[in-house]
């Protein structure tokens, strides 16, 4: 399998799942910015939007979309867990997955790490969708998984979450459960790799774009 990928972004999602399950794949950086491989060759060329992540898989069917793609991940080993076997159960971890792509990635997160968005507009999105944090908060505290264990949805949130720290208009003191939350698994074995890798690759890409 290959995932493309961009450090810290949503992606890390899947390494993280990966690193559950045990599971290889070739890992290629996509360069958020040039949209190039490491190669030099052009990311558009496999997947005109340029979105990360991205999986082909050993047959050579190109996946994408983060939570169809955790998912593939997840039901290729189903004794790890990370999705669900019993309906209802599985439908759970949908609504999480929904849930954490829509209401917290796309409509609070991607705004707010907008470097051209003005700041009326962000204070706006807050103003808005801070609803979700408090949402969040409350269901999790008390527990330590959105569903009874470890699933792809935790890698998910927990790549989400882990934004925070480079957006300080999101006051996380105000989400204790969130804060403890994160803390966990960042000490678990598969997050804590998949960052401390990450948060190299993307100094090293901040580096390549101030010397370019």
């Amino acid at each position: 399998m290959d995932l493309y990928f961009s450090p810290l972004s949503c992606s890390m999602a899947t390494r993280i799942s990966l690193y559950e399950t045990g599971d290889s794949a070739n890992f290629l950086e996509v360069d958020p910015k040039t949209k190039r491989l490491g190669d030099g060759s052009d990311y558009l060329a496999i997947y005109s939007l340029g979105l990360v992540p991205s999986l082909r898989t050993d047959d050579g069917q190109l996946l994408t979309e983060n939570a169809a793609i955790l998912q593939y991940v997840a039901d290729r080993h189903p004794q790890s867990g990370l999705a669900p076997t019993d309906s209802a159960e599985r439908t759970r971890l949908h609504q999480w997955l929904c849930f954490i792509g829509t209401e917290l990635h796309k409509a609070l997160f991607v705004p707010l790490l907008d470097k051209k968005l003005p700041a009326e507009m962000k204070a706006y999105i807050l103003d808005k969708n801070l609803s979700r944090l408090t949402y969040l908060d409350k269901y999790l505290t008390g527990r330590e998984f959105l569903l009874d264990h470890f699933t792809v949805a935790d890698a998910y949130l927990a790549t989400i979450l882990n934004w925070t720290q480079v957006i300080p208009a999101i006051d996380m003191s105000q989400y204790p459960a969130l804060v403890a939350y994160l803390g966990r698994l960042r000490q678990r074995a598969s997050v804590a790799k998949a960052m401390g890798e990450e948060a190299l690759l993307w100094k090293a890409e901040l580096a390549r774009h101030q010397a370019a």
